[in-house]
């Protein structure tokens, strides 16, 4: 198989899956459980749902902000782990550790000072009386307590991601797994009140979140501690929490971009689906459906970026600049054809998906009609995905930055401003046009890919 082809040989394929399918089934099994969990809520009410959905678009902002930050010093990690060398990995882990936690405690206090003024975002488009009020008062009552697990997950991500960048990624899927279970069976038990505990609404939702995820942070701790030859770097990793200054400037040079970027572009997608908005409450609830199922089918491709990452990363870090050029383009292709497949079964889904929420029949058909437009483009953010991580796996998260936060505050978010305020648009014919601007992204993706900028070792002295 030559350096430049398009498909790789059987060893390549065994390698990726061997790295991807435990992300895939993590991510799956958990977007699974999301959406059964986004399903009972469906069936208290629209309000409930809405309301439910608007808080967790802060919380979508702050898991991405934290995604931005264990990915910056991971990119080091992967390397580090390529090359041999432990302790590398080990501060690395120190740094996600110090890093997140501080993360958290800054967005924890945001959400409580700004709470109300952030949640009224999402209200001011047209809505029967009363709709808009309950909505407010239940998005608090669900937010208030989903806060809580800030903590863990900013220590979930610090052990998962360091698991998977040392080639273990069986132990944080089977964590994630177990923590979806208990979420799945206190939802079924606390927000309708089954075996005699009392019914808690959207307030159990939240508890049953924050629950899982502690349950999520043990599991992965104690694997740790009970398999310290597999997992090298937990070794006297708690002694204390020096790292190195020179690491911790490199690490912040390349990382505060990614954490940037990945805030920024959550922040941005979140102001675009405001602009959304102000079509109407209908809108944000069609929304809703429609993510929780997003998730589902976009995780195959999404899992893949996670392993191109890993794998380039670990490649480049050994010095094997060649393969992860040849390495590159395969990868490209298959998040194509993974795109392409997801997006088909999510459009024969299209109109069998909104028939199981409680919920109107303007909603039905609008989250029918969103399906079919993210279904279209699903190849394109596939690839677009690929190239980020490719890009990201040689430390290049200016370049990051640009081809994707830059992206949606330079494309998406002013045409959607535009859109929303001062045209009559239908909300269909909106969504066509923002989602097609994706093909700017690929354009610059491929771009910065063929150029080879990312290939570089960044961890050798």
């Amino acid at each position: 198989m030559k350096a430049n082809g398009a498909f790789g040989d059987k060893a390549f394929y065994k390698h990726v899956f061997s790295v991807m399918v435990p992300i895939m089934i993590q991510g799956a099994f958990t977007s699974f459980v999301n959406m059964l969990d986004n399903i009972m809520v469906g069936r208290l009410g629209t309000a409930e749902m809405t309301g439910v959905s608007v808080a967790n678009q802060f919380v979508f902002v702050y898991m991405l902000c934290m995604f931005g930050a264990v990915s910056g010093a991971g990119i080091f990690g992967a390397q580090f782990h390529g090359s041999g060398n432990t302790e590398g990995v080990r501060n690395t882990f120190r740094f996600k550790i110090v890093f997140t936690l501080f993360l958290a405690l800054v967005f924890g206090a945001l959400l409580l000072w700004k709470q109300d003024a952030l949640i009224g975002m999402y209200l001011k488009g047209e809505a029967a009386e009363g709709a808009a009020e309950a909505t407010f008062s239940f998005a608090k009552q669900y937010l208030n307590i989903v806060m809580i697990e800030m903590i863990p997950m900013a220590l979930c991500q610090s052990f998962a991601s360091t698991l998977r960048e040392t080639g273990h990624a069986t132990p944080p899927m089977v964590a994630g797994i177990i923590a979806v279970l208990v979420n799945l069976c206190l939802n079924y038990t606390l927000i309708f009140g089954n075996f005699g505990a009392p019914r808690l609404g959207v307030a159990g939702a939240a508890i049953a979140t924050v629950v899982s995820r502690f349950v999520e942070l043990f599991i992965n701790l104690f694997w740790c501690m009970a398999n310290k030859t597999k997992a090298a770097f937990f070794q006297g990793a708690f002694r204390h929490f020096r790292v190195p200054a020179s690491l911790v400037g490199r690490i912040l040079l390349k990382g505060l971009p990614l954490m940037l970027n990945e805030t920024l572009w959550s922040a941005g997608l979140v102001l675009v689906d405001q602009c959304y908005s102000l079509r109407g409450l209908n809108v944000v609830s069609a929304q809703n459906i429609v993510y929780t199922f997003y998730d589902l089918f976009c995780v195959a491709f999404t899992s893949c970026g996670s392993a191109i990452g890993i794998i380039i990363g670990q490649e480049l870090g050994a010095g094997e600049l060649e393969k992860a050029k040849g390495d590159a383009k395969k990868f490209c292709v298959l998040s194509v054809l993974i795109g392409a497949a997801a997006g088909l079964a999510f459009a024969l889904l299209s109109g069998i998906i909104p028939q199981i929420y409680n919920t109107t029949d303007d909603v039905r058909h609008l989250a029918t009609a969103i399906i079919l437009v993210f279904s279209a483009v699903f190849p394109m953010f596939a690839y677009s995905n690929a190239t980020y991580f490719i890009v990201r796996a040689g430390g290049k998260t200016l370049i990051t930055m640009l081809t994707d936060c830059g992206y949606v505050w330079i494309f998406q978010l002013p045409t959607a401003y535009v859109i929303s305020r001062f045209t009559g648009i239908p909300i269909i014919p909106f969504y066509i046009i923002i989602n097609s601007l994706q093909l700017i992204k690929v354009v610059m993706g491929t771009y910065f890919v063929k150029k080879g900028v990312w290939i570089s070792n960044i961890v050798s002295e």
